[in-house]
């Protein structure tokens, strides 16, 4: 197996942040987070990051074609040729199979999706129990890793806050369009043979032990 070409799929707060750096590392991986990747096109000046930055000046969604076109154009970059570590794309269907031609036109294929799933009362009660200090912008969970004083920051005392995004009602919101969009993804690619499914209700290292154990048995399944 020449390359690594991973996915990274689950819900709001599933951790795929984490696992993405443990994986990055692991095996020296470029970490495509389609939120940077937009950002540092239109730092660059891209010529698709030209037109993407029309549309985010105007308040409007980037069009599919323009993010795709740009991930894909990070994709074929001599930092990815390896392989990479994908974030946040495809979010859909659709995305999934411009993806799957665009990495065709190149003559590469996925190795894996990875899916970490949690369930909407994990997710739930991971992201609506953070509280931040409004100084530091060090996180605390009011369950897992309380302050010493509530609502205060151990380091400097300043006052914890809840984000907007970590409120409950807007959690939901998002973990409804996270089953309404992207959840569909999850039979798109194990109809394909390729989606490997971790529990994402153990502890990070145990779900980064999991993965890495998968990674290597793909691989040497590809050398047998």
């Amino acid at each position: 197996m020449s390359e690594l070409n991973l996915i990274l799929l689950g819900p709001p707060g599933a951790g795929k942040g984490t696992q993405a750096e443990r994986l990055t590392d692991d095996f020296k991986l470029p970490y495509i987070a389609t939120g940077d990747i937009l950002r540092r096109a239109v730092k660059d000046e891209t010529e698709l990051g030209k037109h993407a930055k029309a549309f985010m000046e105007q308040g409007k969604l980037v069009p599919d074609e323009l993010i795709t076109g740009i991930i894909l154009e990070a994709i074929g970059s001599t930092e990815a040729e390896d392989g990479f570590v994908l974030d946040g794309f495809p979010r859909t269907v659709g995305q999934a199979d411009s993806l799957a031609e665009g990495m065709k036109s190149m003559d590469r294929d996925l190795t894996a999706a990875i899916l970490i799933d949690v369930p909407d009362e994990d997710v739930l009660r991971r992201m609506s129990g953070r509280r931040v200090s409004v100084k530091t912008g060090r996180v605390y969970h009011v369950e897992f890793d309380p302050p010493k004083h509530e609502d205060r920051c151990d380091v400097d005392g300043s006052r914890l806050v809840q984000r907007d995004d970590d409120k409950p009602e807007t959690v939901k919101k998002r973990l409804d369009v996270y089953h309404e969009q992207t959840e569909p993804l999850i039979n798109y690619y194990e109809d394909q043979g390729l989606l490997r499914r971790f529990d994402g209700t153990r502890s990070p290292t145990e779900v980064h032990d999991h993965i890495r154990a998968t990674i290597a048995t793909l691989r040497l399944e590809d050398e047998l």
